[in-house]
């Protein structure tokens, strides 16, 4: 049972992120989100975000009736940039 759904709709990936690490730091560490994305792009993108990141890739949610992803928030996780997920700060 994810602590966090986010139901991202058709928004691309780099909007998601954005939207997403809000969402991270207001859940907290250990908490288990799972992010609704219909973009081609994020059962790729989202594990790549998570490894530059720290936080934990826990993978598609298997059942959901929208494709669904999974991770869990680190602890010490690494920030990007506001306007850029892909860039550390």
């Amino acid at each position: 049972m994810p602590d966090l759904v986010v139901d991202g709709g058709d928004k691309l990936c780099v909007q998601l992120l954005i939207e997403l690490r809000a969402h991270v730091r207001a859940a907290g560490p250990g908490a288990v989100i799972h992010l609704i994305a219909t973009d081609p792009a994020a059962p790729v993108d989202l594990p790549a975000w998570c490894h530059l990141t720290g936080h934990t890739y826990l993978g598609p949610v298997e059942g959901a009736e929208r494709p669904t992803y999974a991770l869990r928030v680190a602890e010490a996780a690494k920030e990007t940039q506001d306007s850029k997920p892909w860039h550390a700060t």
